[in-house]
């Protein structure tokens, strides 16, 4: 199964933007994060809809940041681009006839369930400022 890194990659092309303190092209983003432009483009373009980023077209302009950092979880951003999985794992099947499977299921969900949580929990706890601060 394929992972998912938009989460990460976010983050990244965040506090890269955050880092630089003016407008970025979508150019300069694809370079940092070794992408093409049209990616940037697309997954900033989310996070314009939900009022994280803005865009200027035109000679100086390029990608900002609209929020504080220190206002701005993992959670936020995990959110804004739509709360994608966060496990791999899942049941063989979703409705057994078996007793034993469903046992299993059972057991299997409820752990899921309690290590989404505790994960969103800490997303909620990291602020994007936190995280530019452990690489400066």
């Amino acid at each position: 199964m394929k992972r998912d890194s938009r989460l990460s990659g976010l983050l990244h092309v965040l506090l890269h933007m955050a880092d630089q303190g003016a407008p970025m092209t979508s150019e300069q983003l694809a370079k940092a994060m070794q992408t093409h432009p049209v990616v940037i483009r697309r997954i900033l373009g989310g996070l314009r809809n939900a009022g994280f980023v803005h865009s200027e077209k035109g000679h100086g302009g390029g990608w900002t940041i609209t929020r504080d950092l220190a206002r701005v979880t993992m959670r936020d951003i995990y959110d804004a681009i739509g709360r994608p999985g966060l496990m791999a794992m899942g049941n063989r099947t979703e409705a057994p006839g078996c007793l034993v499977e469903q046992a299993v299921n059972a057991a299997l969900d409820a752990s899921f369930r309690d290590a989404e949580a505790l994960l969103l929990a800490r997303f909620a706890q990291v602020t994007l400022a936190q995280l530019s601060a452990d690489f400066h």
